[in-house]
């Protein structure tokens, strides 16, 4: 039963939580999408921290699609040996995967030690930040931990058939149970985040000014002064 819940209940809510709370969010706090930067309070941290993350997270996401959503036998097809995908997996991804544990740890530090900073985040941007900074480390932790403890195993035979059968409406819990703890508590945490992202100011990642690249220029005219 508590297989059930944690491989099958428990993302099932998280995914129905994602997509519900973002439509309600929209509906009734439009005004809300939004980062609420607190660039005006400190700006170097910020900076540097925010472009680690991004520079980080975005390949990170990509390997993670790639990872679960593609089987092995497709990536052998096209030539890419198992041994070749591991040796990607483990360094290209091992290299974002510190670059954006990087600038996830700035910001979190950023936000809980500068007083100014604290005084104005809420219990949700705390939380966010710890638990995004928990989820990038329990995952860079997996790969090298497993690699080096359970070299034999390989999650593409495991967690990605697992996710693959949620996808399908097939869950097959029976692929977790032999996962190690370290990936087991990656995938609860990273579907914990997702059923936050709604309620938090995760959403302004959705609200990419793309209108920007065809509107049209804004003009300004500077009118001489009038001397009497």
């Amino acid at each position: 039963m508590i297989e059930q819940f944690l491989w099958v209940i428990f993302p099932y809510l998280c995914i129905a939580t994602f997509v519900i709370g973002h439509i309600f969010r929209y509906r009734t706090d439009q005004f809300g999408w939004t980062a609420q930067s607190s660039e005006f309070i400190e700006k170097k941290q910020l900076m540097i921290g925010s472009l680690l993350f991004h520079i980080g997270i975005i390949p990170v996401i990509a390997g993670h699609v790639v990872g679960l959503g593609i089987p092995k036998a497709w990536t052998r097809a096209v030539g890419v040996s198992d041994h070749m995908y591991h040796l990607g997996a483990f360094w290209i991804g091992g290299f974002f995967g510190v670059v954006t544990f990087l600038g996830m740890l700035i910001l979190t530090s950023r936000r809980f030690t500068l007083k100014n900073v604290r005084k104005l985040s809420s219990a949700s941007d705390l939380i966010v930040n710890t638990l995004l900074l928990f989820i990038v480390f329990i995952g860079m932790y997996s790969v090298i931990g497993t690699s080096i403890t359970q070299p034999s195993f390989d999650y593409r035979d495991t967690i990605s058939i697992w996710f693959r059968s949620l996808l399908i409406l097939q869950p097959e819990a029976g692929f977790m149970t032999s996962v190690p703890l370290a990936f087991q508590l990656h995938v609860l945490s990273g579907f914990l985040i997702t059923a936050m992202w709604p309620f938090t100011r995760l959403v302004h990642v959705w609200s990419v000014p793309l209108n920007y690249v065809g509107r049209s220029y804004i003009v300004y005219r500077r009118h001489a002064r009038k001397t009497n």
